[in-house]
């Protein structure tokens, strides 16, 4: 994009993900706007410091949607027909990408997922450093161009966030596990536990950490998830009906008194969960690769997608564009110890590779 003085983004919905963009944008020395339903979040956000003003400046070259997912598709695409520019670019940071990228089919438009997030609310909860270290998922489709993507995958590394690029479908399906599940179980936990202290109140003093840890999620905004949970009911219900199973087979084992299988399950889980991807990433050794592609829509996805389902991490990402136009080079940054691997997927995809 252009130079930072003159770097222009806009975010439509200041709650905790929205205006915690707005702050990152900000101290990244972005000229911010905002905009919000309620007009006392946008008088506030602009006395706070945390948009300049409600003003969605012409010339601005990144607009965030940080919406209820039931809305974006009409706002990203009222966006993108009042605003014609070809240097502009749309994502939003709703927790459902399926339904939302069917809809949009403008080049222009990503859909974007960071996983970070906070129990408290709004501005309580804003904080310019939310989004570093966090996993932040984007989700090309055969409409999105490198152009798009390369430039969006710039500002979320700047703002500190690991990027990872998923099919649509296959980020419903894996965050239903990952993600709404989870906040379920929270909420179905405390309400178990607040309907037993309703009877014996010591049982929130004996709340240790390990409860607190698993219900922590549950003191969230819960407005945001109806809609999340409803655009993505099939993975979410498919999601609880094996967790269903699990639960249903560890009430067995306790009243069968099987310590074998029990101990199995623990030992199983204990051994699963220490070996969860460390967020902290080493990029001192990187291996860089220089892929030809053609540019045209639909090629970028291919690519990250690839490194995606191998588990790849591209800690940078450059287009250099032919000098005819019809064909350009992706200039991808990966760990080292990752370079060959991901070189020969793509050999096998049928890109031409060079590794430095």
């Amino acid at each position: 994009m252009t130079s930072p003085v003159s770097r222009r983004a806009h975010v439509v919905g200041l709650g905790l993900i929205g205006s915690s963009l707005a702050l990152a944008l900000r101290d990244a020395g972005w000229t911010v706007s905002g905009t919000d339903v309620q007009s006392v979040i946008v008088e506030e956000a602009v006395e706070r410091g945390f948009v300049r003003t409600s003003s969605m400046d012409d010339e601005v070259e990144l607009v965030i949607i940080a919406t209820p997912a039931g809305v974006v598709v009409d706002v990203a695409n009222e966006i993108l027909q009042l605003h014609q520019r070809t240097s502009l670019v749309v994502t939003d940071v709703a927790g459902v990408k399926g339904s939302i990228t069917a809809q949009i089919r403008d080049p222009r438009f990503i859909g974007g997922h960071p996983m970070a997030g906070s129990e408290l609310r709004g501005f309580a909860g804003a904080r310019s450093n939310l989004f570093q270290g966090c996993t932040w998922v984007l989700t090309p489709t055969t409409h999105t161009t490198a152009r798009t993507y390369g430039q969006l995958h710039g500002v979320l590394r700047e703002l500190g966030a690991n990027v990872v690029a998923v099919e649509a479908s296959d980020h419903d399906r894996l965050v239903a596990v990952a993600s709404h599940v989870p906040h379920l179980l929270a909420g179905a936990l405390m309400n178990e536990a607040a309907r037993v202290a309703e009877e014996d109140a010591v049982l929130l003093q004996l709340a240790a950490g390990g409860f607190r840890d698993m219900t922590r999620v549950a003191a969230g905004d819960p407005s945001i998830w109806p809609d999340v949970l409803f655009e993505n009911r099939d993975a979410v219900a498919q999601a609880l009906s094996a967790l269903e199973e699990r639960v249903g087979a560890l009430r067995r084992d306790v009243e069968n008194g099987d310590r074998e299988s029990l101990t199995k399950a623990l030992r199983d889980a204990s051994r699963a969960r220490r070996q969860l991807p460390g967020r902290a990433l080493d990029a001192s050794h990187l291996a860089y690769l220089r892929v030809g592609v053609s540019d045209q829509p639909g090629v970028l996805s291919r690519v990250t997608t690839a490194a995606s389902e191998l588990l790849v991490n591209i800690y940078d990402i450059e287009i250099a564009h032919g000098i005819e136009g019809s064909s350009g080079t992706l200039l991808l940054a990966v760990a080292d110890t990752q370079g060959a691997l991901f070189a020969s997927a793509l050999r096998e995809m049928g890109f031409s590779v060079g590794v430095e």
